[in-house]
């Protein structure tokens, strides 16, 4: 499915570095590949990247555009204290999503580990965040998580920065969270590696 109008987003390839246009374009191909599955929620949900060059800074989607609707070119650069350091030179309006920042800036700054987040509300998995048990080792699939999982309690939207520790802590050394009553997430060294975790997760 593509959109009825077309965003532009000029190219800044000669304006990053050559590992972060790398992790740039990784990154339009998982949000266009989770579309495709349809893992997506429309705008929101998030996947975050760091590049390999900057461990203090990562990328993060405009709030705002749909996952088929990103490009190499559409991410804007965030450090761990929320600046905004490379934005779209045309941002069609859209910006930071503060409860994407709070949640990821949580995780990278406890896991140096970590390359890549991938945060989902499917249908599924908010199924299962729902449940008191969480995600029970009844098929093969199951197991391939199991007993790695992590929990952590939704308390509305992670708008609060007091609320980064709390959720690093519940991720521990883990790379899979059930967000109770919200959602999925998976972090990896990569991001092929996150979205094959969320894919089977």
């Amino acid at each position: 499915m593509s959109s009825t109008y077309d965003l532009k987003f000029p190219s800044i390839r000669s304006s990053v570095s050559e590992a972060e246009w790398e992790a740039r374009v990784n990154l339009a191909a998982c949000f266009r590949l989770t579309d495709h599955y349809g893992l997506s929620d429309m705008i929101y949900a998030h996947i975050p990247a760091r590049a390999s060059d900057n461990p203090n800074h990562f990328l993060l989607n405009l709030h705002g555009l749909l996952f088929e609707e990103m490009t190499a070119s559409s991410f804007m650069r965030v450090d761990l204290d929320g600046n905004i350091l490379v934005k779209p030179e045309v941002d069609h309006g859209y910006g930071l999503h503060m409860a994407a920042f709070v949640i990821h800036s949580a995780i990278y700054r406890a896991r140096p580990d970590v390359m890549a987040i991938m945060h989902t509300h499917t249908i599924a998995g908010m199924a299962v965040s729902s449940l008191k048990c969480g995600l029970l080792p009844l098929t093969q699939t199951s197991h391939r998580f199991y007993p790695r999982i992590a929990y952590h309690d939704f308390t509305g939207p992670e708008r609060d920065p007091a609320e980064r520790e709390k959720l690093a802590a519940h991720l521990g050394k883990s790379d899979i969270m059930i967000l109770r009553n919200h959602g999925l997430l998976t972090v990896g060294p990569s991001i092929p590696e996150t979205f094959n975790r969320m894919y089977g997760l």
